[in-house]
């Protein structure tokens, strides 16, 4: 029978270890935050070209989910894909030299924004086509089948992409060959400027009507944290235990516009102040300070490294070398 000196322990231990968890799923939002911070101070000097589509309010989605997963398993996602990359644990330094376009970059400066990409993090990629990376996900799926890796794959899509026809045959795939995949909606009301109301029958909620293709699916809030990363370990458990897929839709909100160039015109600044109450980059740290589990030292203290890490991934990509004009058809498949 254990004393009261070990119970004690016990208890300390898990409480250690809890905040622990606790002060790194800040430190991740908080990440994402400012780095996408930067990528659009960055933009606007001309740094970073292209399209920029920041993922800035949607935090708590990404990095909610994405702790709940192993190293054996696959992320595969769309353009907005900064949060996951960085989630996953993406090199924040060649991270942002490749929105840079330097050679430093994790695909050389050649992918850019939308399709950061570290096979090693089994993070395989963002990808621009709306619903293009619904049939690698099923691929992905397959070979971790095929293989009994023991593997899954989370493939996060965005609202504006179910109406696809990828979207439904991926779906239809999944559940017939009951491929380990967990399907990631993040619902943010928007695809560009269209609300959903104008493209879609049948409401605002996803995941009801997945039951046609008999996958268990949720409905989460995705702006808590804490509520994503418990409905994701169950709907994570669910997809190791029956090797099946799984859909978990979270509603959640962009604060910015769909891109850089988007002024927005389509919402009402009152709709966006309503949505911004539900900060994670707020809620949380208030409630980790109201529940005794961090003091605002302890919040300040990451906030001061992450600050540190987000300027520093800023002068490496500045000071790393551009590609050279010869390299332009490195790495392209040709006959």
């Amino acid at each position: 029978m254990a004393t009261l000196k070990q119970e004690k322990n016990k208890k300390s231990k898990k409480s250690d270890i809890e905040k622990k968890e606790m002060l790194e799923l800040f430190k991740q939002m908080y990440l994402i935050r400012q780095f996408e911070l930067a990528c659009g101070e960055n933009y606007t000097k001309g740094n970073i070209r292209g399209f920029l589509h920041l993922y800035i309010g949607q935090e708590a989605t990404a990095v909610g989910s994405i702790s709940c997963l192993n190293d054996e398993d696959y992320i595969i996602t769309h353009y907005r894909d900064h949060g996951h990359a960085l989630a996953r644990g993406l090199d924040v330094n060649r991270s942002m030299s490749e929105l840079f376009g330097k050679k430093t970059g994790l695909s050389k400066g050649k992918g850019g924004s939308m399709h950061l990409f570290d096979s090693s993090k089994k993070f395989m990629g963002g990808h621009a086509i709306v619903g293009g990376q619904f049939p690698v996900a099923t691929g992905l799926a397959l070979a971790c089948q095929y293989k009994k890796t023991g593997g899954l794959v989370v493939c996060f899509f965005g609202d504006g992409s179910t109406n696809q026809g990828t979207y439904h045959e991926t779906l239809n795939l999944a559940s017939v060959w009951n491929l380990p995949i967990l399907f990631i909606l993040e619902n943010n009301k928007y695809g560009m400027g269209s609300a959903i109301d104008r493209v879609r029958a049948g409401g605002e909620d996803f995941y009801t009507g997945v039951s046609t293709y008999d996958i268990p699916a949720a409905q989460v809030n995705g702006m808590d944290v804490l509520a994503v990363k418990e409905a994701t370990e169950i709907a994570v458990k669910k997809v190791r235990q029956t090797g099946g897929p799984f859909y978990l839709e979270c509603k959640t909100f962009r604060f910015v516009g769909h891109s850089l160039a988007d002024g927005q015109k389509y919402r009402k600044t009152d709709e966006i102040k309503e949505w911004e109450k539900q900060d994670p980059l707020v809620k949380f740290p208030d409630w980790l300070k109201s529940a005794g589990i961090a003091t605002e030292k302890d919040l300040e203290k990451i906030r001061d490294e992450v600050d540190k890490t987000v300027e520093e991934s800023v002068e490496f990509a500045e000071s790393s070398e551009d590609p050279a004009i010869q390299e332009m058809n490195d790495d392209i498949y040709k006959n």
